[in-house]
């Protein structure tokens, strides 16, 4: 079996005595996705936010690659291959795709520069491993398409190395073509091996695109299970009532 890429082990978070994640566990492996569900309030995002270094935990520890490590803030969780997409995706909207790639990592020329053809040439090949059908290179962020700009997000990430990812309701008001998009480029993240762990609402979404299904309700772990061992109305049983349905248990 393949060594995990991330173990959150007996994660702890609190908000002035109020416990927003107690003693959760979960672990995703390469080329895995690993959906995180429950209400607003659940802690699925709490939890996920001490992974990419927004929070700091209480308690527990955070394996990467099986060793432990440190992540007090989003530049220690980068430096781990960890990257965030969250659902604004924070894209520049009057610049291109290759300059959004390269946002605040620009490359230079040696006469100080900006070194547009070796940027742009980086985005079509880190693109053309993603998503190959897309050829908007020149265009601002604004005009494109809502699976368009995921997949320029995605590619972001995935330039610097990523090896693990956290999207935040990656399909959330994109039409059915641009969805299926959106499932298509985390089909081929998969397949590079690289981790995802979503974070969503939408329970069709999370049996579609996800391997496994975290529940959490009140701040604690109801259960992890297999998509394919479970029906929407189990997922529907564990996020309302806190139950980890019998067959599985």
């Amino acid at each position: 079996m393949t060594a995990p890429l991330v173990e959150m082990r007996n994660i702890s978070v609190s908000f002035g005595g109020i416990k927003a994640v107690d003693n959760v566990t979960v672990d995703l492996y390469p080329g895995e996705v690993v959906g995180l569900l429950g209400h607003n309030g659940a802690g699925k995002s709490t939890l996920i936010k001490v992974l990419s270094g927004a929070y700091k935990r209480d308690g527990g520890t955070i394996l990467i690659n099986g060793e432990e490590v440190d992540i007090n803030n989003p530049r220690d969780a980068k430096g781990y291959g960890i990257e965030t997409i969250y659902q604004a995706l924070a894209l520049a909207d009057n610049v291109d795709a290759a300059s959004n790639l390269f946002l605040g990592r620009e490359l230079m020329t040696k006469w100080g520069t900006l070194d547009d053809v070796a940027m742009e040439a980086a985005a079509r090949k880190v693109m053309g491993r993603l998503n190959p059908n897309f050829r908007r290179f020149k265009e601002p962020a604004k005009s494109l398409s809502g699976g368009q700009r995921q997949s320029v997000a995605i590619a972001r990430a995935i330039l610097f190395n990523a090896r693990i990812l956290i999207m935040d309701e990656p399909t959330a008001a994109l039409g059915p073509q641009e969805t299926r998009m959106v499932a298509d480029l985390i089909q081929e993240l998969k397949r590079q091996g690289i981790g995802i762990f979503l974070i969503d609402h939408d329970i069709h979404t999370v049996m579609e695109l996800c391997d496994r299904a975290s529940v959490m309700k009140n701040g604690q772990l109801v259960g992890t299970v297999k998509v394919d061992e479970v029906t929407d109305d189990d997922i529907l049983g564990m996020i309302i009532l806190g139950k980890k349905p019998e067959k599985v248990a």
